[in-house]
């Protein structure tokens, strides 16, 4: 019989986010249409039932806190801004043992996932009983972004972040849009495993998909299919971000419609 899921969220919400260029302020607090970013990803794991959230937080954390004053989250300190593996290690130490799955998403890039798009990735998670799963999806400007590796047989291999790859791995189109669920024994095993960037020197998540596959473990890439998306690390990102929101409500009320 298969244990029944017990799912947590870990939002990672530390890093410096430079290009923003704005002094005190976190970037995941950015408004969009008068709500910050990270305020519509809290809002999907609330109605999707799943608790506790934990939010990881550092630069400019009392921005975060002041955003998120009246949701029910757990905020962690990241006291160093080493990576987004550092920052789910540091979550970790809070997680409960009842715990059998972990959601992870990134708190400036994950405002226009849908409860359809979660429900996917988890419920495929559970079924195929997969260790680690996690969204792909293809875009036509890839630039910043880590992409996805394949091995000859089309198996996910690993993901390389923009600043680690090659000149012929930055032509992969297909990426990772920061959305994973894992389970608990996995994080707990591999997490203290990942190795700091020489590039760097800091401790990417992306990088337990590898390790994964080298220990032969069952990990599953779920193709996201149309998902508008827009990591945000700039002034234009962010307006970018607003034409795909206007542009994702116009459809969904078109789909409702039909």
């Amino acid at each position: 019989m298969k244990q029944k899921m017990c799912v947590s969220a870990i939002i990672l919400a530390a890093g410096k986010g430079k290009r923003m260029k704005e002094e005190g302020v976190n970037k995941v607090t950015q408004l969009l249409r008068g709500v910050p970013l990270i305020s519509y990803t809290v809002g999907l794991l609330q109605k999707m039932k799943v608790s506790p959230i934990f939010v990881v937080i550092g630069h400019a954390k009392e921005s975060v806190k002041n955003a998120l004053k009246d949701t029910d989250v757990i905020f962690v300190e990241q006291e160093e801004q080493l990576g987004t593996g550092h920052a789910v290690k540091c979550a970790m130490k809070k997680i409960q043992k009842t715990t059998t799955d972990t959601i992870i998403l990134y708190g400036d890039d994950s405002y226009l996932y849908t409860k359809e798009v979660l429900n996917k990735i988890i419920n495929r998670h559970m079924i195929e009983e997969s260790m680690l799963t996690f969204l792909t999806i293809k875009v036509s400007s890839p630039g910043g972004l880590g992409r996805v590796i394949r091995n000859n047989k089309g198996e996910v291999s690993g993901i390389i972040e923009e600043k680690d790859a090659t000149d012929e791995q930055r032509k992969i189109n297909e990426i990772n849009p920061n959305c994973y669920i894992f389970r608990a024994g996995f994080l707990n095993k591999y997490i203290t495993k990942i190795r700091k960037s020489p590039i760097t020197g800091e401790y990417y998540l992306p990088a337990l998909i590898k390790i994964a596959r080298e220990n032969n473990e069952k990990i599953l890439a779920v193709d996201g299919g149309f998902l508008p998306w827009k990591g945000i690390n700039t002034k234009e990102d962010l307006d970018e971000a607003k034409r795909l929101y206007m542009n994702s409500k116009i459809k969904y009320q078109k789909s409702k419609t039909s």
